[in-house]
């Protein structure tokens, strides 16, 4: 028997009635809002992490839980999504975790097109329930903070429909054990399930694959969550305001070319030329600072784009939403590069906080695509006489790091983790560039004084993350191999 609108308190049928009967939750828990009976009667008490959506569609919509492959909601084409924000030390909500939409079907998704996927079914419109994640407290008593109605916008869609390509066509290969979080822009394939959970079988190839399951990378809700904090309301629907961040590719681009095509083609009308002939190309004055192959690399990936905040592409929307990272490698004619690659500081907080690797912020800053511009020491040049203005832009490729090293950065993050929860933050406890492990552990603060919020107590001075520079250039190796097949 179908349930009325009275019944529901709601009508199941309509987009703005299912968002205006969601914003009930707001600032309350389901034990305050479900019956003492039904939350006895409930057989979702049980559910794993992934049940709370479940919970919440049941108990709080009283709308039956179906099986079927698309929406929730699947007379209004909505699905449903709960996801956790963790509040710091200093008051600030910030994403847990990626948004995971959707188990992986390898068997299925070699014959689907992006269209026909389930994750497009599902996910093009999203009733997103943000709640404030407390360890060990119980799903009944956790809070809800905002409620989010998020239609795919067009261009992000194009970025996603790319990305899920990406990952089909490496499962229609037999490389659904290859698979990487790192491969793709919005749309990720992440890992599932804990480490009891069996290897599943792939078409075209007898090679198990761990079971992976469609998400929208911690990034990418990253602007969501700080789209909702800009309007001031608990209740946001991005359908109605429309989006607000600054692209550096078209609608149109993306029609036709992947953004990293787009990107790419950008820098090739610059190969071979000098810093100082980049700058009378570009027709912008040469400056003298430490960064500034970085300050027109990132000229040029915008493609001129006026009024981006501070000429940076990491600021543009496809960065922001992507993670991926721009970084700017200067080497000698020999191909070594000259200096360690820096990341940002060590956030002893967050690092405080964290509980497993695959939740980490080290681990999406490893996991994210990187797109590494070369610039180069013209031939016939001594170490002596590397000369910034002189350097050649040699080479721009985008880069995923492999599993192998991923492992290793896991242990990176142990050895970090471990000594910030001892309250042991000195480069004497942290791998050092010595030890040839491809990451170290130093100084990036502008002095002694340059000073962190200590979880333990106090402050502590700033450290970052490094890559050594051996190991980028053994990347830069290994991208000349491939381009040389």
């Amino acid at each position: 028997m179908e349930s009325t609108i009275e019944q529901l308190g709601y009508d199941k049928t309509s987009i703005a009635s299912i968002f205006a009967y969601s914003q009930k939750l707001i600032g309350h828990s389901l034990r305050e809002l479900v019956s003492e009976e039904e939350q006895q009667s409930t057989s979702l008490q049980g559910q794993g992490k992934g049940g709370l959506g479940q919970m919440i569609e049941e108990l709080f919509f009283h709308y039956k839980i179906n099986s079927d492959p698309g929406p929730d909601f699947r007379e209004a084409g909505v699905d449903l999504k709960a996801t956790g924000l963790k509040k710091l030390v200093c008051g600030e909500l910030q994403i847990k975790e990626r948004l995971v939409c959707d188990i992986i079907n390898y068997e299925k998704i070699v014959n689907q097109s992006f269209e026909q996927s389930d994750f497009y079914l599902k996910c093009k419109i999203m009733l997103i329930v943000f709640y404030l994640y407390q360890k060990a407290v119980s799903k009944w008593d956790l809070r809800y903070i905002y409620t989010v109605l998020w239609e795919m916008p067009e261009k992000d869609l194009l970025i996603i429909r790319h990305d899920f390509e990406v990952i089909a066509n490496k499962v229609r290969c037999g490389e659904a054990h290859l698979l990487s979080e790192g491969d793709t822009e919005y749309l990720a394939a992440c890992r599932k399930g804990n480490k009891d959970t069996k290897p599943r079988k792939q078409p075209n190839s007898k090679v198990l694959a761990p079971q992976r399951a469609f998400s929208l990378k911690p990034a990418y809700m990253r602007t969501v969550l700080e789209y909702v904090k800009q309007q001031g309301k608990t209740a946001v629907c991005n359908m109605e305001l429309g989006q607000s961040m600054q692209g550096i590719v078209s609608a149109e681009e993306l029609k036709t070319r992947s953004f990293e095509d787009i990107i790419l083609d950008r820098f090739k009308p610059f190969y071979g030329l000098s810093y100082l002939d980049i700058c009378a190309k570009l027709g912008v004055k040469p400056s003298k600072a430490k960064n500034r192959t970085a300050i027109v690399a990132h000229l040029i990936a915008a493609n001129g784009l006026q009024g981006l905040a501070q000429n940076n592409v990491d600021n543009a929307e496809e960065f922001q939403k992507s993670g991926i990272r721009l970084k700017t490698l200067s080497s000698f004619s020999n191909g070594r590069v000259k200096e360690d690659t820096s990341f940002e500081n060590i956030d002893y907080e967050e690092i405080y906080g964290e509980e497993e690797w695959l939740d980490s912020r080290l681990y999406e800053l490893f996991t994210s695509r990187f797109l590494f511009v070369q610039f180069q020491q013209p031939d016939g040049l001594s170490q002596q006489e590397f000369d910034l203005d002189q350097l050649q832009l040699k080479r721009v490729f985008f880069w995923t790091m492999p599993s192998e090293d991923i492992d290793t950065a896991e242990e990176y993050w142990q050895n970090i983790r471990e000594h910030v929860l001892r309250n042991e933050i000195d480069p004497k406890y942290f791998w050092n560039k010595g030890m040839h492990r491809k990451f170290h552990v130093r100084p990036k603060g502008r002095n002694a004084a340059d000073l962190a919020h200590n979880p333990n107590g106090g402050m502590a001075r700033k450290y970052c993350y490094w890559f050594n520079s051996e190991y980028v250039t053994n990347i830069i190796k290994q991208q000349e191999k491939i381009n040389n097949i």
